[in-house]
């Protein structure tokens, strides 16, 4: 896909329905390799980020990404908020993750079109990110840690969304 309504239009007309992660100032190339070999693990489409204030396709990210780089398109938009309204205008609900949040990761619905957007360790989603989300959820964590790392916490979030979908993973025979 050209652009990221290309790649909407595509899922449409296949009557697929888009699981989209998005970064919101993961500048680490080591974080987004990860985040993209999580993504094409967890079947999303895509993974979209702010043009400032992110981590761009290099050597560190493809070597980490082992060949995600290649199959996940990464769309890296000029505004990141008008680009989550674009998103929930064409009708995908536009999940963030949030310390604060009172609903669990394990409570939210992700089987219709979903947007989950997850910030950089230490700062979080941008509170413009946060306040355009239509839903804060948090990691339940038991431990003495608060956070986890945002590939990891990636990794938690998309599989949630795909176990949710009864995703094809168990069916393919393949195993990590």
């Amino acid at each position: 896909a050209r652009s990221l309504d290309d790649l909407l239009d595509d899922l449409e007309a296949k009557a697929q329905t888009p699981l989209l992660l998005v970064l919101d100032g993961v500048t680490d190339p080591h974080n987004l390799g990860a985040c993209l070999r999580v993504a094409d693990g967890a079947g999303a489409h895509a993974v979209i980020a702010p043009k400032d204030h992110a981590a761009g396709i290099n050597a560190t990210v493809a070597k980490v990404a082992s060949g995600a780089a290649e199959t996940v398109p990464y769309f890296m938009v000029t505004n990141l908020a008008r680009s989550l309204r674009e998103l929930q205008e064409r009708g995908v609900w536009v999940v963030g993750t949030s310390d604060a949040a009172s609903d669990s990761v394990y409570a939210a619905d992700f089987r219709g079109p979903t947007a989950l957007v997850l910030g950089a360790e230490g700062p979080g989603m941008r509170a413009l990110t946060t306040k355009t989300c239509d839903q804060l959820v948090h990691i339940p964590m038991a431990g003495a840690v608060e956070s986890l790392n945002v590939s990891v916490a990636s990794g938690v979030c998309l599989f949630e969304a795909a176990r949710q979908r009864a995703h094809s993973l168990v069916s393919t025979g393949r195993n990590s």
